[in-house]
C-alpha cells in the first residue's frame, strides 16, 4: 500500500467521524478553480502527503487545520490544477541556461555581438554556443541571404577561432563558423546527410547554416570535444541540466513535464534521481526515436514503468518520432510548395518505412506513440499509417492514445480523421502566435485559414487537444500559451491571428491540465483539484478566467505546490 493509499484510506476512516483528518497544507481565502463538474469554483482546499483530502469554502476547509498545518492564505488569488507541460525538451531546457539565450534577440548584429564577447572570454578551444535565434523576427535582413538565411561570414571575423554554433529557436536548423565547420569535417565536398541539408551559395560554399539530420554533424563534434570529461564530471553536468530545468519549470507553474525523447541512459538519471527525491517535477518521459530498434527492443519492455517513486517517473510512451522539419526553417513537409520557396515542399526528416517499423514496436510493447508532423503532408502521411495500422481488428486505437505532436498545418479532409481515428492532437498554442507573422509569407491565405493551427475545430470535432511551450523552442511559460490559446493576439500588435479557432478560457485551462494529463493516461491522478487526486497546484496571482484577457499575460506564478509541498514561492 503506497503513502497515497494510506492517506486515502485515513480520509475514508475519519470521514465517520465527528473530527476531520488534519491536513499538512491549507490553501484558502480565495478562488479555487478546479475543473472538476462536481465541485466547480470554491475558496480553499487542504492536502494531507501527497492528496488532495477536500476542497470548499472556507470555512468548511477550516475543520481540516490543526496546530501543524501550514496555511496559505491566497488573498484573492487564483489557484489552478497544476500546469502540465505537454510538449518540451527537458535536458534542452537545461542545456540552453548553460548556453547563450537568443530568444527575443531584435536582429543578426545583436547576435554577433553576443558572440564576440562569449568569443573573447571564452579559454581558448572552447566552444561557444547559443539558441534561440529566429530570421523572420529580425527588425532588418542581414545584408547577404541564401535561402532565406543569413550566412556565418561575420561569426567568422568576431571568432576566427572559436568553434561557434547557434541553433535555431525551433531547433530544426543552425548556423556554425567556419571554426565549428571544420571541427566537424564539413568541407566542399561533404554530402547532405540523409534528412537534412548542408546549405550552399552560388559557388557550392557551405554558408554555415545546417538543416535538420546536418546539425547532427556538428552535435558530433561537440561531444568529442567533451571526451576529456571524466564519467562523473559528464554525469555531474547532466545533473546540472536537471536541476536547472526544474527551477525553471517550478517557477513557471508546471509540475509535471511531458519529456519529447530521452535516452536510456537519460531516463536511467530521471529513475535515480526521481528514487533520491531530486528531480523535483513529475516526469512522463519518452523514449527517444534513435534508441527504439528491433535490437533494443527488449530493453523497451524492461523499463516501462508507470507512476514510479511516488508518481514522480512514468516510461510508457516513444516520442516525438520525427516525421519533418519546422516552417520556420521551410522544413515543414507540405503537400504542396512553399508561396515563398516555389520549388520548395519541407524535408521528410526520418523514412515513412523507419517509422513504421518504430510504430511496430511500439504497438508489441505496448508503448504511446507521439509522432512529430508540422506540415500538411507530414500529417496526412502519419495519419495514413495511423490507419493502416488501426485497421487490424485486434488494435484499439483509442485505448492506445496516439498522439501527433504540432498538428500545425492541416489539409481540410485530413481535420475529421483525428477524431475517426482516436489521435490526440498535441499542440502548442504559442507557435501560433510567435509563428503568425510569417505564416501568410510562407503559405497564403488559403492554407493559413484552412488549416493552421485548429485548435477549436479539432476540439469541437471531438479531439482531445493538449498545450505546451516546446521549450526551450519558446520560454516554459505556460501564460504566455494561455494568452495565445484565448486571443490568438500577433505579440508586439493589436492584430489576430485566425481568431475563429481561440479556445474559451475555461477550455484553455483544461488544455494545459486535465488534457495533458490525459494524453499521457494520468487522468486518475492529476489535471483536476479534485479529493483523492495528488495535490499539485499551481497559484496565480490573478484571475485569468474573469476580466479583460490581456491581463493573462501580466499574470504570475506566486506559488507552486507538489504533492503538497510549497515548492516554489514568488519573491
Amino acid at each position: 500500500m503506497g503513502p497515497r493509499t494510506v492517506v486515502l484510506a485515513l480520509a475514508a476512516l475519519l470521514a465517520g467521524c465527528s473530527s476531520s483528518p488534519t491536513a499538512d497544507l491549507v490553501l484558502t481565502n480565495g478562488t479555487v478553480a478546479t475543473l472538476d463538474d462536481d465541485h466547480g469554483r470554491v475558496e480553499a482546499l487542504a492536502a494531507a502527503g501527497d492528496t488532495l483530502l477536500a476542497v470548499g469554502s472556507a470555512e468548511e476547509i477550516e475543520a481540516y487545520t490543526g496546530s501543524g498545518t501550514r496555511v496559505v492564505d491566497l488573498d484573492g488569488r487564483l489557484a489552478v490544477p497544476g500546469l502540465i507541460e505537454g510538449h518540451g525538451h527537458y535536458m534542452g531546457m537545461g542545456e540552453a541556461q548553460l548556453q547563450i539565450d537568443l530568444l527575443g534577440t531584435a536582429s543578426w548584429d545583436q547576435i554577433v555581438a553576443r558572440v564576440d564577447s562569449a568569443a573573447t572570454a571564452s579559454a581558448d578551444g572552447a566552444w561557444v554556443q547559443g539558441r534561440g535565434w529566429h530570421q523572420e523576427k529580425w527588425d532588418a535582413t542581414p545584408e547577404r541571404m541564401v535561402r532565406g538565411f543569413q550566412t556565418n561570414e561575420r561569426l567568422n571575423q568576431v571568432a576566427p577561432e572559436t568553434p561557434v554554433y547557434l541553433t535555431h529557436a525551433s531547433g530544426h536548423a543552425a548556423i556554425a563558423n567556419e571554426a565549428a565547420l571544420e571541427a566537424a569535417g564539413i568541407g566542399p565536398n561533404t554530402a547532405d546527410p540523409d534528412g537534412g541539408t548542408i546549405v550552399r551559395d552560388a559557388q557550392g560554399r557551405a554558408t554555415g547554416i545546417l538543416l535538420e539530420t546536418a546539425e547532427g554533424l556538428v552535435q558530433e563534434a561537440i561531444e568529442a570535444s567533451r571526451s576529456d570529461l571524466s564519467p562523473e564530471q559528464r554525469r555531474e553536468r547532466r545533473r546540472e541540466q536537471v536541476r536547472l530545468a526544474a527551477e525553471e519549470a517550478l517557477a513557471n507553474g508546471v509540475t509535471s513535464f511531458q519529456d519529447q525523447g530521452a535516452s536510456f541512459e537519460t531516463i536511467e538519471l530521471y529513475r535515480t534521481m526521481a528514487e533520491n527525491d531530486e528531480l523535483g517535477i513529475r516526469m512522463y518521459a519518452m523514449v527517444s526515436q534513435s534508441e527504439v530498434t528491433p535490437e533494443t527492443q527488449e530493453r523497451l519492455a524492461e523499463i516501462r514503468t508507470v507512476g514510479a517513486a511516488d508518481q514522480h517517473l512514468t516510461v510508457r510512451s516513444i516520442g516525438e518520432v520525427t516525421v519533418d522539419g519546422a516552417l520556420g526553417s521551410r522544413s515543414a513537409w507540405m503537400l504542396k510548395p512553399y508561396d515563398d520557396a516555389p520549388n520548395d515542399t519541407g524535408i521528410n526528416v526520418t523514412s515513412m518505412d523507419r517509422i513504421l517499423e518504430i510504430a511496430e514496436i511500439a504497438l508489441e510493447e505496448d508503448y504511446q506513440l507521439a509522432i512529430h508532423a508540422i506540415g500538411d503532408r507530414a500529417n496526412r502521411e502519419s495519419l495514413d499509417l495511423f490507419a493502416d495500422l488501426f485497421a487490424d481488428p485486434n488494435v484499439d486505437s483509442e485505448s492506445l492514445r496516439w498522439r501527433i505532436e504540432h498538428a500545425q498545418h492541416l489539409h481540410p479532409d485530413d481535420i475529421p480523421r483525428f477524431a475517426d481515428l482516436g489521435v490526440i492532437a498535441s499542440m502548442q498554442a504559442i507557435h501560433a502566435c510567435s509563428d503568425a507573422p510569417y505564416n501568410y509569407q510562407r503559405l497564403g491565405a488559403g492554407r493559413v485559414e484552412q488549416g493552421a493551427y485548429v485548435w477549436r475545430t479539432l476540439w469541437e470535432e471531438g479531439v482531445v487537444v493538449g498545450n505546451g511551450t516546446d521549450v526551450p523552442v519558446e520560454k516554459i511559460d505556460p501564460l504566455a500559451s494561455l494568452h495565445c490559446t484565448v486571443t490568438r493576439q500577433v505579440p508586439g500588435t493589436d492584430t489576430t491571428f485566425t481568431p475563429d479557432e481561440a479556445l474559451s478560457r475555461r477550455r484553455a485551462l483544461k488544455s494545459y491540465t486535465f488534457n495533458n494529463a490525459r494524453m499521457a493516461f494520468e487522468e486518475d491522478v492529476k489535471g483536476t483539484l479534485t479529493p483523492g487526486k495528488l495535490a499539485d497546484v499551481a497559484v496565480l496571482s490573478d484571475n485569468m478566467l474573469e476580466g479583460p484577457p490581456g491581463r493573462i499575460r501580466e499574470t504570475t506564478v506566486d506559488y507552486t505546490v507538489v504533492g503538497g509541498e510549497v515548492v516554489y514561492t514568488r519573491e
